[in-house]
C-alpha cells in the first residue's frame, strides 16, 4: 500500500490566526517540502489576492524534484456556466498541473450558503471537475463538510461524490471541515465510501476535536490513499491534521514508506524550518519532532536509558531528532560533524573542536539565537571555530539618527566606520529606516572592493521579541533572508538592541555571501 502527501500549509496552515507568509517564504517552504518528498504541494487560491497570484507566477522557475504544485478553489457559481466562471478561470491561469476543487456535500450549506437547490449543486461539482479534466488537469475533488453531511443525510453526500468521479475526478477527499470527527466514525465513513468507489480516497481532517491525526490514520488503515494536512499542524482554530506526526506514524508504525529513510530523518529540520519562517516559537513537546519529544531528567529514566531505550517509542534518530539528558546534555555532535563535512572540513576525529562548537552553540541560544532556519550563520559560527574563516571587513563603529520632521515624515541616517583590505572607510547614506540606512553605508563603504556584493540583496527581514514580559527593553531575535540570484540564505542576530540585532544578522549576510561568490 502507498499513501500519498498533499501539504496544504501555504493556503489551509496560512489561515492560522498571527501567520502571515510572505512570497519569499512561500517559495522557501514550497522548495523546502519538495526536497522532504512531499507528494503535493497546494500553494494557494490563485484569484483570492495579489500574494497567492504572484506565488503561482513564480513557483514555476522553481527546479522541484518530485512535488507537484496545486491551485485550490471553488466549484463554479451557481448561476454560471464552467467555461465563464472567473474562479475556475483563475485556476487555470495559475498553470498548474493539478488543481483541487472545494464543493459542498452537506444540503445545509448548499441551501443556505450557496443558496441554490440540491440537484443544481450535484451539477456544478459535475460541470466544474469536467471543465477542469478537459482543460488538462488533475482534479481532486475537496468534499467539503462531508462527515457531517454524512450524518445528516448519506445518500446525498455520496451522490456529490458520484458527480465528482463523473466529472473524471483523480481523487475524492473527505473533509472533517469542522474538526469534529471522532476516529471510529471516520473508519465507518471511510469504509462505506471505499465500497462505493474504485478509486482513490482522500482524508482532509481538522483538529478541533484534537482527533486530526488520529482521524487521518484511521482514515488510511480504511483505506484512504491520500493523507492531507500541515506542518506542525498550522490552520485556522484548532489546526490541521499534523504531517509531522502523520508521516512518521505511517512509516514507522503502519509500514506505509511514504517518504524515504533519509527523507524522514528531515522531519524535525523542515518542521523547525517552517516554524521559524512562520515567526511562530516551535512548540517544544510537540510529538516526534519537538525539543523535549526524547528528553530526560535524571533518576529513574536516565538510569534505564543507560541500558536500553525503555522510554522511547522510537529511535529519535529516525526523524532527525536527538536523545537529551538534561543533566549532562550531549546531543548534537552528528549534526556539527555533518554541517563541517559539507563544507570540506572532517571533524570526525576532533572531538575537542566539536565540544567547542557545541558549547558556543548552547551559549548562543541560551541567549536568544537559534540556527534552526539560520544556516547562513551556523555556517559561519563553524568557519570562525576552525580558522577556515575569511574577515572582508572589520567594523569600527557605526551612529544613527532618526529625525521626525513637521509633518510627520521620519529619516535615518547611519553612518559607518569600517577597515577594507587595509584602507579605513567612512560612509554616511539616508534609508527608509535604520536597517536600510545601515545596509546601504556597508555596502558604500565596501562595495568598491567587493563588486560581488552587488548580486547579494536583503529579501526578507523579521523580528521577535523574545522575553515579551520586559516590554520596551526585551532581547530580540532578527532573521534576514538573503539571496545572490542563485541561492537564498538565512543569518540570525540576537540583542536587546533591535539595530545591533539586524546588524549581526546582516554582517553575517554579508561575510556569507561574499564567502560563496569568492569560492
Amino acid at each position: 500500500m502507498s499513501v500519498e502527501l498533499y501539504d496544504t500549509t501555504l493556503r489551509d496552515g496560512a489561515q492560522r490566526e498571527g501567520l502571515s507568509f510572505s512570497v519569499e517564504d512561500k517559495l522557501r517552504i514550497t522548495k523546502r517540502l519538495d526536497e522532504f518528498g512531499v507528494h503535493f504541494i497546494e500553494g494557494g487560491w490563485p484569484g483570492a489576492n495579489p500574494k497567492d497570484n504572484d506565488y503561482f507566477a513564480r513557483v514555476k522557475d522553481l527546479d522541484l524534484a518530485q512535488a507537484v504544485v496545486v491551485a485550490f478553489g471553488s466549484t463554479r457559481h451557481p448561476k454560471h456556466t464552467a467555461a465563464e466562471d472567473e474562479n475556475l478561470r483563475h485556476l487555470l491561469d495559475a498553470e498548474t498541473a493539478a488543481v483541487c476543487l472545494v464543493g459542498k456535500t452537506w444540503g445545509f450549506h448548499v441551501e443556505h450558503a450557496l443558496k441554490t437547490s440540491l440537484a443544481n449543486n450535484l451539477e456544478m461539482i459535475e460541470d466544474s471537475v469536467a471543465y477542469m479534466v478537459a482543460q488538462g488537469r488533475t482534479v481532486f475533488f475537496d468534499a467539503e463538510h462531508f462527515f457531517d453531511g454524512f450524518k445528516h443525510n448519506a445518500a446525498y453526500a455520496l451522490a456529490a461524490l458520484a458527480a465528482a468521479e463523473r466529472g473524471g475526478a483523480s481523487c475524492l477527499v473527505l473533509c472533517d471541515t469542522n474538526g469534529g470527527a471522532l476516529p471510529s466514525e471516520v473508519k465507518s465513513v471511510i469504509e462505506v465510501v471505499t465500497g462505493k468507489f474504485d478509486m482513490p480516497i482522500g482524508i482532509h481532517a481538522h483538529n478541533d476535536a484534537e482527533c486530526a491525526v488520529a482521524n487521518s490514520l484511521m482514515a488510511v488503515e480504511a483505506g484512504a490513499s491520500q493523507v492531507q494536512g500541515t506542518i506542525n499542524g498550522f490552520g485556522e482554530r484548532a489546526g490541521n491534521a499534523n504531517l509531522c506526526s502523520v508521516i512518521p506514524a505511517l512509516a514507522l508504525k503502519l509500514d506505509i514508506p511514504c517518504v524515504t529513510p533519509d527523507q524522514l530523518a528531515m522531519l524535525t529540520e523542515v518542521s523547525h524550518f517552517v516554524s521559524e519562517v512562520a515567526n511562530v516559537s516551535p512548540n517544544t513537546h510537540q510529538p516526534y519532532i519537538g525539543e523535549s519529544a526524547f528528553a530526560h531528567k535524571g533518576g529513574l529514566h536516565v538510569s534505564a536509558l543507560e541500558r536500553h531505550n525503555a522510554y522511547e517509542h522510537i529511535d529519535p534518530e529516525l526523524v532527525g531528532n536527538v536523545r537529551r539528558v538534561l543533566i549532562s546534555e550531549l546531543s548534537g555532535k552528528s549534526t556539527v560533524v555533518m554541517k563541517a563535512k559539507d563544507l570540506g572540513l572532517d571533524l570526525s576525529d576532533q572531538p575537542e573542536k566539536v565540544t567547542e562548537i557545541l558549547t558556543k552553540i548552547k551559549d548562543l541560544e541560551h541567549v536568544g539565537y537559534s540556527f534552526e532556519a539560520a544556516d547562513g550563520s551556523f555556517e559561519m559560527l563553524i568557519r570562525k571555530a576552525t580558522g577556515t574563516y575569511s574577515s572582508f571587513f572589520d567594523l569600527e563603529s557605526f551612529r544613527v539618527i532618526m529625525d521626525r520632521v513637521p509633518g510627520g515624515t521620519v529619516t535615518t541616517e547611519v553612518t559607518i566606520k569600517v577597515t577594507c583590505k587595509g584602507q579605513r572607510y567612512i560612509e554616511t547614506a539616508e534609508g527608509n529606516g535604520p536597517v536600510n540606512a545601515l545596509d546601504k553605508a556597508l555596502r558604500m563603504a565596501i562595495g568598491k572592493a567587493y563588486p560581488e556584493l552587488n548580486d547579494i540583496a536583503l529579501t526578507d527581514y523579521k523580528v521577535r521579541v523574545l522575553n515579551e514580559k520586559k516590554g520596551t527593553g526585551a532581547q530580540v531575535r532578527v532573521l534576514i533572508d538573503s539571496t545572490d540570484g542563485e541561492k537564498v540564505w538565512s543569518t540570525v542576530g540576537v540583542s536587546e538592541n533591535i539595530i545591533e540585532a539586524s546588524w549581526l544578522a546582516m554582517a553575517d549576510s554579508v561575510d556569507y555571501g561574499l564567502t560563496h561568490k569568492k569560492g
